[in-house]
């Protein structure tokens, strides 16, 4: 198929949209209003129970207390079983270019037209209590409420899973869920009954290249990918099917935080990434991806040397480029988070015409447990009718009643067909925007069975760590190193090597060497424990073959988007005496460029510069911490650097900072808080403008060029060529 091209909207974004409006009804505000009953009656005593005297028994008939008890008894619903810490937000879609030639879906073929969204991240082994920053998965769930009905693209962060069947998810979660005998640890897979299970799972190995990459934690949900992770099917009008993988490119690139840092920022603010998405939208920085497709025309599904069904599989960009079709922008924060947020109703069955499945067997199992899950957890089979889940457009059938009904169906029929009501509601034919599922010939015989194109377990996890970074490979190294060692049962740990040395013999030993422990040698046929009981086991051995490429540069964060300081969060430590010149210079200069400035000092309110103004103080050394802050600079000022110097929070703050690889710059007249630091000394003597790029580091006297400079080192995001020939105690 012949790449398109692509022409992108620079519009300005809509605040308001069709599904804003439909919701605007179901909105309350309590301002200036009367206290009533859940039923509007209004309530003259809400602070004292109804009882027998004043000091008497309470009396069951004062139903104002039983009213608000049981609603209070009743306000939280069971949380996901996974997926349970979540944020969402309201945006738009709008498509660049017409995309008819490959599906008839309304909201893809009119680039004139803007389709409401609303799109709920997450983390997916913790509870609703547990941290933003475990080494996680992250949902990616987009709800489209176009005009012929939602659109839900439920995936991840990662582009594969760890599974190839339904059947085995129980077992995954179970495996991965705090243990059941202790209930820990909560948020982690760094424990035994999850690397016991991943060790006789061959078929994981790809994901669990990405769960131990960096891509398990991100610097921000913005500054994530997302994934469909499932081939599915695009059909046009003309009933033409084409396989489709669908992407969603972050505009602000695709950034990470060191794992060290992760864990601090867990103790320092386990809301880190839930707050990072509603200040940036709350402050105007609207996040932005483009949709992007992979598509495959039908005739060549079997032209790779992967099964495009398999969703342990992806397609390397090289083989086919991805397309980016369209653009989605984050414009408003959730008016209630329970209300949206937790009640959003997210289902990959949720689909319009001109989407449509295929046979992949993890799809075909989630097509089940999505309704199933939704009826236990939102109370019945009126879940769509919650506000957030409401299609913008009308909704017309014959099922009545069930818990929480909220339409009032008016007239005698609720079947079809009927001669009472003329068959209302009809059913609508294809041209009319009716479904049609793709009519694709099925020729088969019952069988509990695994296709035999489905047991290249290696080729991909090998191509994934290839394609990474001697950062991200040392980054890869450390994780499985951190994660085994906190298995107790030495046998998982030896299983694991062994699968690991299937990928590659270098990322084994390096993980063996840090485990104290020796690579075993396990043939493939002794590698995969899910077998059934009357198979033949050679008929389930892993195979271990080359794939169609050695490296895919898609795969690495390394050649990410560096171009833009915009949202970073950058510190300033300052104290009094600071030289304002320098402090405001480089401040104004960084807002300029859309990044958030925060002062920092060792008190709160204010601090006086040299010709004595007052500056505003952000935080104070108490509340901040480096690991919230992408960068750090020093302004000059000889009294503000001797306080800076003797204060211990301070020299900390840039010690961590160097320790997680963040650009840092210095005014040349505070040099002297750097030579307090630990990381100083380990300097090179004399630092040119390519070694301050490479490093990240800058001390000047000339502010023009200090600010020029700190804007490109920080628009690098880390640099992490400084780990491992600087590492710093911190």
């Amino acid at each position: 198929m012949a790449k398109k091209t692509i022409v992108k909207d620079s519009s300005p974004v809509k605040q308001d949209n069709d599904k804003t409006a439909k919701l605007e009804a179901f909105v309350a505000d309590d301002t200036n209003t009367k206290l009533t009953t859940n039923h509007g009656v209004k309530i003259n005593d809400d602070q004292n129970s109804l009882k027998a005297g004043d000091r008497g028994a309470t009396l069951l008939e004062d139903f104002i207390l039983r009213e608000k008890i049981t609603h209070f008894d009743h306000e939280r619903i069971p949380e996901r079983v996974v997926h349970a810490r979540g944020s969402g937000a309201h945006g738009v879609f709008k498509v660049y270019e017409d995309m008819s030639d490959v599906t008839r879906a309304a909201f893809l073929c009119d680039p004139g037209q803007e389709t409401p969204v609303f799109v709920r991240f997450s983390t997916v082994a913790g509870s609703r209590g547990s941290t933003d920053l475990a080494r996680d998965v992250r949902g990616f769930a987009v709800k489209f409420y176009t005009q012929e009905g939602n659109f839900d693209l439920v995936g991840n962060n990662m582009p594969v899973f760890f599974i190839q069947d339904a059947v085995k998810f129980p077992d995954l979660v179970h495996a991965v869920k705090p243990e059941p005998d202790n209930e820990m640890p909560q948020a982690a897979s760094a424990h035994d009954t999850f690397w016991d299970f991943i060790s006789f799972m061959p078929e994981s190995a790809h994901m669990i290249m990405w769960l131990m990459s960096d891509r398990a934690v991100p610097r921000s949900y913005r500054m994530m990918e997302g994934f469909g992770v499932h081939t599915f099917r695009f059909v046009n009008a003309s009933g033409v099917a084409s396989f489709v993988k669908f992407h969603w490119k972050p505009l602000l690139g695709i950034h990470s935080v060191a794992w060290d840092e992760a864990q601090n920022i867990s103790g320092k603010d386990p809301d880190f990434h839930r707050r990072d998405l509603w200040d940036a939208i709350e402050a105007g920085a609207f996040p932005e991806w483009e949709l992007g497709v992979q598509i495959v025309a039908e005739e060549d599904e079997f032209k790779f040397g992967f099964d495009l069904l398999d969703p342990t599989k992806l397609i390397p960009e090289e083989l086919v480029p991805v397309q980016r079709i369209g653009k989605m922008t984050l414009n408003r924060n959730p008016d209630n988070f329970f209300a949206e947020t937790e009640q959003v109703a997210f289902h990959v069955g949720h689909v319009v015409p001109g989407i449509d499945f295929t046979n992949d067997p993890l799809l075909q199992g989630r097509l089940f447990s999505y309704t199933d899950t939704q009826l236990i957890r939102l109370g019945g089979p009126n879940f769509h009718e919650i506000p957030i889940n409401r299609p913008v457009v009308p909704i017309h059938n014959n099922q009545r009643d069930g818990y929480m009904r909220q339409t009032i169906n008016r007239g005698k029929t609720s079947y079809g067909p009927n001669g009472i009501a003329a068959n209302d509601p009809q059913q609508a034919k294809a041209a009319e925007g009716g479904f049609v599922s793709y009519n694709e010939r099925i020729d088969a015989k019952k069988i509990r069975a695994r296709s035999r194109s489905f047991f290249d377990h290696f080729s991909q996890a090998r191509l994934f760590f290839n394609s990474q970074s001697e950062a991200e490979k040392n980054h890869l190294i450390d994780a499985f190193s951190f994660e085994l060692g906190k298995v107790k049962m030495v046998a998982v740990r030896e299983r694991m090597l062994g699968l690991l040395n299937h990928v590659d013999k270098g990322l084994a030993a390096a993980v063996a060497y840090a485990l104290g422990l020796h690579v075993p040698t396990i043939p493939l046929a002794e590698l995969n424990g899910s077998i059934p009981a009357d198979a033949d086991p050679a008929d389930y051995t892993p195979e271990q073959k080359e794939g169609e490429l050695a490296k895919s540069e898609a795969l690495s964060m390394a050649g990410t988007l560096k171009d833009s300081i915009a949202t970073r969060k950058i510190a300033i430590l300052a104290a009094d005496g600071v030289d304002g010149k320098s402090l405001s210079t480089v401040k104004d200069a960084l807002v300029a460029q859309g990044a958030i400035v925060h002062i920092i000092a060792p008190k709160l309110g204010t601090i006086l510069s040299e010709d004595d103004q007052q500056i505003d103080v952000d935080e104070s050394f108490l509340t901040a911490a480096s690991v919230l802050y992408d960068a750090v600079y020093l302004p000059g000022g000889t009294n503000s650097s001797a306080t800076l110097e003797a204060e211990a929070n301070a020299v900390h703050f840039l010690n961590e900072a160097f320790k997680h690889c963040k650009a840092i710059a210095a005014d040349a007249t505070a040099i002297q808080v750097l030579e307090a630091t630990y990381f100083y000394k380990k300097l090179p003597d004399e630092y040119s403008e390519e070694t301050v790029l490479r490093e990240g580091i800058m001390v000047s006297d000339d502010l023009s060029s200090l600010v020029e400079l700190f804007i490109s080192m920080i628009a690098q995001h880390r640099f992490w060529d400084r780990e491992v020939p600087r590492k710093i105690p911190a």
